[in-house]
């Protein structure tokens, strides 16, 4: 039996970290130096898909004959497009500003190794119900989600945010489909069950 192939998560992301250990599959971190600034006009999709991508070939070239999984999140609504808002002030305006809309949150993958590249993407909408001013201020005390996009977690409290979620993958709104990413890694090599 050849020897499993080696992983390693093109993240600093806790959560990332977290979904892609479910899968049971020893794997390595790495900080991807990559800037993260959206490109004039960009939409969320692209520019998930071309973060990811980068993630990817940074940590991938300093890696050579190992597998390496990157992954990006890019979200918005009609006329807004959302980050991490690293603050509480920030964290309230978008809460503010999705209360009773539908967010499209998109996320990519790629998995990479010397000169071959695979890739997918999710898109999952949240549609969030009207929200007063004292019901963000309550969740942002009890959960400031001020490292996610969007200002929530919908794998704690958030989710009481929410009126629905339309998704073909629940881990991909976390930040990591687990249900693409799989089916890459198997075509990679990779025996999970």
């Amino acid at each position: 039996m050849p020897p499993a192939p080696t992983l390693c998560l093109a993240s600093t992301s806790r959560y990332r970290a977290e979904l892609l250990g479910r899968l049971g599959l020893p794997f390595e971190v790495a900080a991807p130096a990559v800037d993260e600034s959206p490109l004039p006009g960009e939409p969320a999709p692209a520019l998930a898909a071309r973060l990811a991508r980068a993630k990817v070939q940074v940590v991938a070239r300093a890696r050579p004959g190992v597998w390496v999984l990157g992954s990006d999140q890019a979200a918005s609504t009609a006329a807004l497009r959302l980050e991490k808002p690293g603050t509480l002030p920030r964290a309230r305006l978008q809460l503010q500003a999705m209360s009773g809309q539908r967010v499209q949150f998109h996320t990519a993958y790629a998995l990479g190794r010397d000169d071959v590249l695979l890739q997918g993407a999710d898109c999952t909408t949240v549609h969030l119900r009207t929200l007063s001013d004292a019901e963000i201020d309550r969740y942002l005390a009890r959960e400031p989600a001020l490292d996610c996009a969007g200002s929530f977690k919908c794998e704690g409290l958030g989710i009481t945010l929410f009126d629905a979620i339309e998704t073909r993958d629940p881990t991909a709104l976390i930040g990591l489909p687990l249900i693409g990413v799989a089916a890459l890694l198997r075509q990679a090599g990779f025996r999970l069950p």
